[in-house]
């Protein structure tokens, strides 16, 4: 566990009231608890189109392109020129032309409908990009490439796809989790992975980064040491090796030690880690792809540091592991190793983002946040946490 994992278990511990104990092997529980707001959602709902969580810090575009973020500005991760923490969502500069975000553990990247690239927060490691290892309170250009696709923010790494179908990365590479072949201990501008010109998306976890390509081939490098490389074995590896011989795989997401991942047939599936349930069954951990029970709506899947939660094809949204600062959204602090449904609603069909916080977009009620609030990442003017979703309002 990195200090910064230990610092924030802490933390939580202390928001929850007591230290955890790891909950017995549950299954799917009952419908949680209805969403704080659900009764004037329409009247307050903004209009949302993407949404990141990090560490203890969120970020959300909205539908006109405006870029806002809140929670913990310790290293400038929310962009505004200061490193001062905000309670409530604070506009990110004047621009007007974000199209995709994501958060890492404390820096910020961001992609604009020019297809430029920028990237603020937290740099030790080099994981902004710009050449340099000196945090950025504001957004800093990433080079002068217009072919930015799309970004994944890992804990102190960054991957990115271009429009062209390559993929590059740059930060920590103690784990070869930039997949450049190589333990060089930092990059601090991007790197071409390989020369395949195939990649339709990359998700970078804490050590370790997965990638699909176009045939639906999964990829996956880095940090090995709870499988979380779906390998079959516990061997790091430099370089991207392929997962399995499935080519279904339509999108992939990587937590602190684990992996999930959705395929065409939206079935469900996760392998490594499993300490809080994080997998979706009752086992120790996983080296190679294992199915999430035997639904077959699953739409799409989000994983955060120990928690991970996903949408079906209905709408619904379930969530399971690690849920200590009641990022489940189910109104206990209880970890689940099945995933166990949030609320009733069936409007969970946009922005997914998941940490010790989660926030999701809804298409009838704007941008809903729960979990750890201790540095106001839930963005209601308060540092008080809670287990059962509810609305953040956006200027």
């Amino acid at each position: 566990m990195s200090d910064l994992r230990r610092v924030i278990a802490a933390a939580l511990t202390s928001v929850a009231g007591a230290v955890f104990v790891i909950a017995a092997m549950v299954g799917p529980a009952a419908a949680g608890p209805t969403e704080r707001g659900a009764l004037n959602a329409p009247l307050a709902a903004a209009g949302v189109s993407s949404v990141a969580a990090g560490y203890a810090h969120t970020c959300a575009i909205r539908t006109d392109a405006t870029l806002w973020c809140w929670g913990s500005n310790w290293s400038g991760e929310l962009g505004d020129g200061t490193g001062v923490d905000r309670t409530t969502p604070v506009r990110v500069g004047t621009a007007a032309t974000w199209s995709g975000i994501d958060a890492g553990a404390s820096h910020t990247c961001a992609v604009r409908t020019d297809h430029t690239l920028w990237c603020w927060g937290r740099n030790f490691r080099g994981q902004l990009g710009d050449g340099t290892t000196t945090n950025r309170t504001a957004p800093v250009q990433i080079g002068t490439a217009t072919t930015w696709a799309s970004v994944s923010a890992g804990d102190s790494h960054t991957c990115a796809v271009r429009t062209d179908g390559t993929l590059w990365c740059w930060g920590f590479n103690r784990l070869g989790q930039l997949g450049l072949g190589s333990s060089v201990y930092t990059v601090s501008t991007p790197q071409q992975v390989g020369t395949a010109t195939t990649w339709a998306s990359v998700t970078a976890g804490f050590a370790h980064t997965c990638a699909t390509r176009a045939d639906g081939t999964l990829w996956c490098w880095g940090d090995s040491s709870s499988g979380q490389l779906g390998l079959g074995s516990v061997a790091y590896s430099t370089a991207p090796a392929q997962v399995g011989t499935a080519t279904t795989w339509s999108g992939a997401t990587a937590g602190y030690a684990f992996t999930c991942a959705v395929r065409t047939d939206h079935t469900l599936w996760c392998w490594g880690e499993n300490g809080y349930g994080q997998l979706g069954a009752g086992v120790t951990y996983q080296t190679t792809p294992m199915q999430v029970g035997t639904v077959n709506t699953w739409s799409r899947v989000n994983a955060g540091d120990d928690t991970a939660c996903a949408a079906r094809t209905d709408g619904s949204l379930w969530c399971w592991g690690n849920n200590m600062a009641g990022q489940l959204g189910d109104g206990t602090t209880t970890n689940r190793y099945a995933p166990t449904r949030v609320g009733t609603a069936t409007t969970w069909t946009t922005g997914l983002a998941v940490n010790y916080h989660t926030c999701v977009i809804r298409t009838d009620a704007g941008l809903w946040c729960w979990g750890n609030n201790a540095n106001a990442q839930l963005g209601d003017g308060t540092t008080t946490q809670r287990s059962a979703p509810a609305q953040v309002t956006l200027p």
